[in-house]
């Protein structure tokens, strides 16, 4: 039945799509300003609401990139209490800067993170610094117009290709799909283990990518933790089947607790999930999560374990080209043409 009421929303979602669709014109035709930074801006995100893995795209560019350049990673900060540009520091909490960019700033400390409403605003602020990032991760931003990245990536679900979905209310879709052919990379993400090639050259079939643009399927690995018994599973993602069915076949008889995407937790909530918890040796969330329940007193109520089980984004080797290579290579030009420009200024100025 609730299938049938979407369509409901097809009228809808074909004003929603024309108006979408008009502002891109508007930015394309230079109507609207977009600004292009001055360093290499690598720019993750997807055009459908819900998780598809942006968070360990992020976290997988970070890897990459870290040990040969200064990065920034600059975030909206979804759902903080504040607003503005804040450069993050060690007095940062999810309440201030969002659940994930806290997550990254916490595996990350040595890695610049700032959050900012305007993203145009806040590349600026982060070119002004004294001791500015090489390079700077967007995160969740391909939909935002107000800046022209140098390297586009987004994402797309394996059991639900953007070419399978329809724009909200209809569907899920946050943007035009015909958007996506303006990106350099595509990675289907959440992609199975039992993944087979005829599997991989029907969804690159269905996604009829221009040559000129890379695509790429990874999966997603949780990293092994000490999990002391049986968990009660608490989570406020997306989509949180991936991860109960991981931890059911570890615990079949595991239970999860489910709210919604970037839930804030009442005292209702914290109230049942320790009623829950009396039958579990331990609690088990997302690292975003995790962010978030550490500021309620459910740690001191629980007395038992909480664990955030981290989770990591691994691109298939299989594929003809790399796309660590592409990445660095567009990082590495990026930052040899500025330097040539710099020099070239210099010598006219004289």
């Amino acid at each position: 039945m609730k299938g049938n009421w979407r369509w409901i929303g097809a009228p809808l979602a074909v004003l929603y799509g024309g108006v979408i669709s008009l502002r891109h014109l508007l930015f394309d035709e230079h109507l609207l300003r977009s600004y292009t930074p001055r360093i290499p801006t690598i720019c993750v995100g997807n055009i459908a609401v819900g998780g598809t893995g942006k968070t360990p795209m992020v976290e997988y560019l970070i890897r990459l990139l870290q040990d040969k350049y200064k990065v920034a990673v600059l975030s909206r900060g979804y759902k903080r209490r504040t607003h503005g540009f804040i450069l993050v520091d060690d007095s940062a909490t999810a309440l201030t800067i969002g659940d994930e960019p806290m997550q990254i700033h916490t595996k990350f400390p040595n890695v610049m993170v700032a959050v900012c409403e305007d993203r145009a605003h806040g590349i600026k602020r982060l070119e002004r610094m004294a001791d500015k990032p090489d390079v700077v991760v967007l995160d969740d931003a391909y939909q935002h117009r107000g800046v022209t990245c140098g390297l586009t990536i987004v994402l797309t679900a394996f059991n639900n290709l953007y070419v399978n979905d329809h724009l909200l209310p209809w569907g899920n879709l946050r943007d035009v799909p015909f958007r996506v052919s303006k990106a350099n990379i595509v990675v289907v993400t959440k992609c199975p283990d039992t993944m087979r090639p005829i599997d991989k050259r029907v969804a690159d079939n269905s996604l009829r990518l221009a040559t000129f643009q890379h695509l790429f399927f990874s999966r997603m690995q949780y990293e092994p933790v000490d999990i002391p018994g049986l968990p009660l599973v608490v989570t406020c993602i997306a989509h949180p089947e991936y991860m109960i069915d991981r931890i059911q076949e570890l615990y079949p008889q595991a239970e999860a607790i489910t709210f919604a995407d970037h839930h804030a937790f009442s005292r209702s909530d914290i109230e049942k999930i320790v009623s829950k918890a009396k039958d579990y040796m331990c609690v088990v969330t997302t690292e975003k999560d995790y962010q978030r329940i550490m500021l309620t007193d459910l740690p001191e109520r629980l007395n038992r374990p909480i664990i955030p089980l981290p989770i990591r984004l691994t691109i298939d080797s299989e594929a003809t080209d790399s796309m660590d290579d592409v990445v660095l290579t567009y990082v590495r030009e990026s930052i040899n043409a500025q330097s040539a420009s710099g020099k070239n200024k210099g010598g006219k100025s004289k």
